[in-house]
């Protein structure tokens, strides 16, 4: 397996430690071990190109940890005409893959914020989602970055953000139990402060009038 992964040498970032990374040609034949692992056959023609197919998969699945989400999230927008209250985009799509099987799990995201002195284009909250979904994650972990690099971004009033996920860790395997849904949520400023401001955003979520 040495041989395979090569040295994995941490190196100090602001975000998370950086690692060497084995070659393309390693990580193909990583996957050609677990094809002749699962009792299958590497030379057989219909998984002759699978090690590849995967490789240039996980560049797209996990193509978070190339990403910024300060760069995301850089320019804002003051000229909104004094607006000051609630911004919530919701029902964001976003696929992820559980870190403990690396399996995926979906579902949608939905985030508020007050903003002080301007907005970020509505994109950008379904992108920075899209940063920190393409990573190896728990879903705990996924909605706490969220809020955080909003929050430190923006400087808002508050931030709330819910996600709501199938995880088929929990579906395909283990007890197979299909349509459960998790929920997450993490608050910060006055929707942490304020209970009422909890259910003005989840009464909002729920497209219900607030």
């Amino acid at each position: 397996m040495d041989a395979i992964l090569g040295p994995l040498k941490k190196a100090t970032t602001a975000e998370q430690p950086a690692r060497s990374r084995p070659t393309r040609e390693q990580a193909e034949e990583a996957v050609r071990i677990l094809i002749a692992w699962a009792g299958d056959d590497p030379s057989r023609e219909g998984v002759l190109d699978t090690p590849k197919r995967v490789v240039k998969a996980y560049e797209e699945f996990y193509r978070g940890y190339n990403e910024s989400p300060q760069d995301v999230l850089a320019r804002t927008f003051e000229d909104v005409g004094g607006y000051d209250d609630i911004v919530i985009v919701r029902d964001i799509p976003f696929y992820s893959h559980c870190e403990h099987h690396m399996v995926p799990f979906t579902g949608k995201a939905h985030i508020g914020y007050y903003p002080v002195e301007g907005v970020v284009g509505l994109s950008k909250l379904a992108r920075v989602t899209d940063v920190f979904a393409r990573r190896m994650q728990t879903q705990e972990n996924l909605t706490a970055q969220i809020t955080d690099a909003i929050d430190d971004a923006l400087q808002p009033r508050g931030v709330a953000v819910l996600l709501e996920a199938e995880h088929m860790c929990m579906s395909l395997r283990g007890v197979q139990k299909h349509g459960v849904s998790t929920i997450t949520t993490q608050f910060k400023g006055v929707f942490r402060d304020d209970p009422n401001e909890q259910t003005r955003f989840l009464t909002l979520v729920r497209g219900k009038s607030a």
